[in-house]
């Protein structure tokens, strides 16, 4: 299971840089950044492939997207400047928090 995670946490670290990219492609009207926003989310949803194998698909996409959008908020926030307000923060907290819960005590991610 552990290598499990490691690919899916692969695939959301790809995704993260892919949407990053894709925000500096500017509509896809630069190059590099529209090649790193196609390769991210093909790699990206490559290696989500392997999760879902193994796990629910439910699950698997709840860790992926919930995680893709507090990682991306981050980076927004830590390199981009971009603010976020106490209610922004509370909310990525209570996404987190979600994903947490649902890798701690669901038995549902175990077959």
């Amino acid at each position: 299971m552990t290598r499990t995670y490691l690919i899916l946490l692969a695939a959301i670290l790809a995704e993260v840089i892919a949407t990053t990219a894709l925000s500096r492609s500017e509509s896809f009207t630069r190059l590099w950044p529209s090649i790193g926003a196609v390769v991210g989310y093909a790699v990206a949803f490559w290696l989500l492939s392997y999760p879902l194998r193994v796990m629910p698909t439910g699950i698997v996409y709840a860790i992926w997207s919930g995680m893709g959008i507090v990682l991306i908020s981050a980076v927004a926030w830590i390199w981009y400047r971009q603010t976020l307000d106490f209610a922004a923060i509370l909310g990525l907290a209570f996404i987190l928090a979600g994903v947490l819960i649902v890798n701690l005590f669901s038995k549902s991610i175990q077959h």
